[in-house]
């Protein structure tokens, strides 16, 4: 990997993967909230160096350059109420402040207004899956992603041992962020789920009900991995996993698909 260019941009942290040839493509990223968990940590896992794109890994809300001192304390309240203190509230504000965070990382670093991707990991995932629905992606891929709030709670439920309590804010929040009710909502952008053997079953029967209601979207199955992408802590750049680096072996080859068809004036 070479050098990662960091920065802010419109209060959005990042980590910036230079291409090796002149072009405007981007692929974005969000990163997970297990390991890797910051923007840097997630840039070294998945840097998909080969691709002729820019990569730009932002960092969501709450987490590295933006935690707060205490992230023992956010995930204890993230236990309390998963959906209205976790899930919904990242996802959300990592959407609304995209935007601007685009168009202030494009200037910073001249990339102009060309052909955009996107990536997302986990949590990420749901970030990329509800940018869908408004923004215009020439492709997108998803790593064991968050499809469906619910399984998501489900997950806490399993770690502190007793039953979440819904009511009606928190069941419009879980609506929200179902992808699989919403896939009409997804247009046919073309998307890449990839889904660990070894990822919690709720999430890979999302992915494979996902991909089997969109027309233009693969499932890879990676053997052996399972939810996290790298050691924790999970917040520094680590060495890659071998199994992770087989997935940024084939996102690589998901972008490069579609990246050359749209950098062909490069000299």
């Amino acid at each position: 990997m070479g050098e990662a260019i960091t920065g802010t941009a419109a209060g959005v942290p990042y980590t910036a993967l230079r291409p090796a040839v002149e072009t405007d493509a981007l692929v974005v990223s969000w990163h997970m909230m297990d390991a890797p968990r910051t923007n840097a940590a997630f840039a070294a896992a998945l840097p998909m160096n080969d691709v002729p794109a820019w990569r730009v890994h932002l960092g969501m809300p709450f987490s590295g350059a933006r935690r707060p001192n205490d992230m023992d304390a956010l995930f204890e309240r993230a236990k309390r109420d998963p959906a209205l203190a976790f899930f919904s509230p990242f996802a959300r504000q990592a959407v609304e402040e995209f935007p601007a965070a685009l168009d202030d990382v494009r200037g910073q670093l001249s990339i102009g207004d060309g052909p955009l991707f996107a990536l997302g990991g986990s949590l990420g995932g749901a970030v990329v899956l509800q940018n869908l629905t408004k923004v215009p992606f020439t492709a997108a891929a998803l790593v064991n992603p968050l499809i469906r709030m619910r399984s998501g709670v489900r997950l806490f439920e399993q770690m502190v041992g007793k039953p979440y309590s819904w009511n009606d804010e928190s069941t419009a929040a879980a609506d929200a962020m179902d992808f699989v009710a919403r896939a009409s909502e997804l247009g046919d952008v073309p998307l890449l789920v990839v889904s660990g053997t070894e990822d919690h079953p709720d999430l890979r029967d999302d992915a494979k009900e996902l991909v089997d209601r969109l027309p233009n979207a693969e499932l890879v199955t990676i053997p052996g991995l399972a939810h996290p992408l790298a050691d924790e802590p999970g917040i520094d750049p680590a060495p890659q996993w071998p199994v992770t680096r087989t997935v940024d072996e084939r996102l690589t080859q998901w972008f490069q698909r579609f990246v050359p068809l749209v950098s062909v004036y490069q000299g």
